[in-house]
């Protein structure tokens, strides 16, 4: 009896000793802790070894995925890339890197180095395109929860047009741990797509409907077009009144950006021209080689850049500050010479003038080209005036912003020289009535010289601001000259509040015109509003009493 019952106690303390040999063999082979589905990433990337099929591969590579451990982000993108392989002798499954007969390998999990191994002894775990677009997808599910909140939101951009209702729980613990307000908006947008494509209640789907009206972009427009004929009466209606608000959405967003460009454009013109309001209102000059003064700005920024490139290009950055004084001065200068040489000896005669500015450009454009060549040249971008930055469905570029902030400050500056210095008032005597100045005493001829100078100097100021968003060649002033004289007699000769509102108007209908009549029709329709309008309006917007009118 006794013996008996020894041999009762032995069996179940085998017994015993077996199940719990099991328990802490599954606690131990899940490193002691449990993840989303309580899975075991080892077991499951030791899955991917042997022959599988391609739907095989796509299962394990989910179940990796549901684990939500970042540890197995090396072995989903090792698959994605080709470097996934296991053994042919013990199914080991391996990353595997390099080329040759040899393979440097590390374990998937741990990262851990496991030595080269005989590329004949390995074999590639088999992928095709849907798998790697597959790896993609489901990575950025598993970044949701990263400390780094830029991959957070890289996660969640990813995960919006893809989100699946296997996803729902997921997002759901990313926004509740989430503190970024943008981050979590971007997550709440995802779990909406991925509610919206779920078999849940009508009414938490036309919920979700509202919270991607809200977002208000293409990429919601086009995830609602999809449900515009659900079988739900109550979401597809809300989908349709969605694509329609949003259409409302993009559609004004559209016209501010088209506003903006104007802006922008305008600025550029307004810098271009605003030289050529100067001499032609002072003067009444028409000079053709205005556009090389700007090329000529332009060139002196190249040449300021390279020369910090080779002796200080930790001050790089700061070029634009030491080429816009630069520019003024040397475009100045040839102005100044350009009038005490040639021009003072045609006032009075304006189609000699015009053809001797317009020989003069040649020369100008011609030396150029001896000097630098005829090809482009790279001027960069400090970094201050590089990137963008999104206004609600609107890009703004940083360069364009501050080029409109200085076309403005340079408009504040002259405006103030024009009207509150000696030198302002001489100029404005001038334009006037040129002989009562000359009776007061006022040296006319020096006063031409200067203005001139003035004109031509502020020309090649523009060409500094022009060269950060064109390209900086020999023909760079003629895209402008045209359109220069077009801003001054549509504002009004000599008035620099005239100039102003022509560059801005001609700009914002110029980018109005484009997508209806392209950009060259565009520049042709505005050239005749402008002539037709000159015909009720010969002095422009704003009249000024020029030389050539009796006070």
């Amino acid at each position: 009896m006794l013996t008996e019952l020894r041999a009762v106690l032995t069996g179940f303390l085998e017994v015993l000793a077996v199940a719990l040999a099991l328990l802490a063999g599954a606690f131990l082979a899940t490193g002691g802790k449990s993840f989303a589905q309580g899975a075991d990433p080892a077991a499951i990337i030791a899955g991917f070894a042997g022959k599988k099929s391609f739907e095989e591969t796509e299962a394990n590579l989910r179940a990796l995925a549901a684990t939500g451990d970042p540890r197995v982000a090396p072995t989903m993108d090792a698959l994605a890339s080709g470097d996934l392989y296991y053994s042919k002798t013990d199914n080991r499954v391996v990353i595997a890197t390099g080329r040759g007969a040899t393979l440097a390998a590390i374990d998937p999990l741990t990262s851990a180095p496991l030595g080269d191994l005989p590329k004949a002894s390995l074999e590639k775990v088999r992928v095709k395109n849907s798998i790697r677009a597959l790896v993609a997808e489901l990575k950025g599910a598993l970044t949701l929860g990263s400390e780094d909140p830029a991959e957070r939101m890289r996660a969640a951009s990813s995960l919006f047009e893809k989100a699946a209702p296997d996803q729902i729980a997921a997002l759901d613990g990313a926004i509740t741990k989430e503190s970024e307000p943008a981050i979590r908006t971007r997550f709440e947008e995802a779990r909406a797509v991925a509610v919206l494509r779920s078999d849940r209640p009508g009414a938490e789907r036309a919920e979700a409907v509202k919270v991607l009206a809200t977002r208000g972009d293409r990429t919601a427009q086009n995830v609602l077009a999809g449900f515009s004929n659900d079988a739900d009466p109550a979401v597809a209606k809300a989908a349709t009144s969605g694509v329609s608000a949003i259409a409302d959405t993009i559609a004004f967003w559209g016209q501010a950006q088209n506003i903006w460009y104007g802006i922008s454009l305008g600025s550029v013109l307004l810098l271009a021209a605003i030289g050529l309001a100067i001499t032609f209102g002072v003067m009444g000059v028409i000079n053709m080689a205005h556009g090389e003064m700007v090329m000529i700005g332009a060139y002196t920024t190249f040449v300021v850049q390279q020369a910090l490139r080779a002796n200080a290009p930790q001050w790089l950055d700061y070029s634009l500050a030491l080429a816009l004084p630069l520019a003024f001065l040397v475009a100045g200068f040839v102005g100044f010479v350009m009038e005490r040489g040639i021009i003072r000896f045609l006032y009075g005669r304006p189609l000699e003038t015009l053809l001797a500015t317009f020989g003069v450009s040649l020369i100008l454009q011609q030396a150029v080209r001896t000097i630098f060549g005829p090809t482009n040249r790279e001027v960069s971008n400090p970094s201050w005036m590089s990137g963008s930055s999104e206004v609600g469905l609107m890009s703004v570029t940083w360069n364009r912003l501050w080029i409109i902030v200085f076309a403005l400050a340079v408009f504040a500056a002259l405006l103030f020289a024009l009207n509150r210095t000696s030198a302002g008032l001489k100029m404005r005597a001038v334009t006037q009535n040129r002989r009562m100045a000359a009776a007061m005493g006022i040296r006319t001829p020096m006063v031409d010289a200067m203005t001139f100078a003035l004109g031509s100097g502020i020309a090649g100021m523009a060409g500094v601001a022009l060269s950060q968003v064109d390209n900086v060649s020999p023909d760079l002033g003629q895209g402008y000259i045209i359109d220069s004289f077009m801003v001054v007699v549509f504002g009004g000769v000599g008035n620099l509040w005239g100039t102003l509102v022509g560059a801005m108007s001609l700009g914002i209908l110029n980018k109005f015109l484009e997508p209806y009549a392209g950009a060259v029709l565009g520049k042709i329709v505005v050239l005749v509003l402008i002539i037709l309008f000159i015909q009720k309006r010969p002095r422009g917007l704003f009249a000024l009493k020029g030389r050539f009118v009796d006070a």
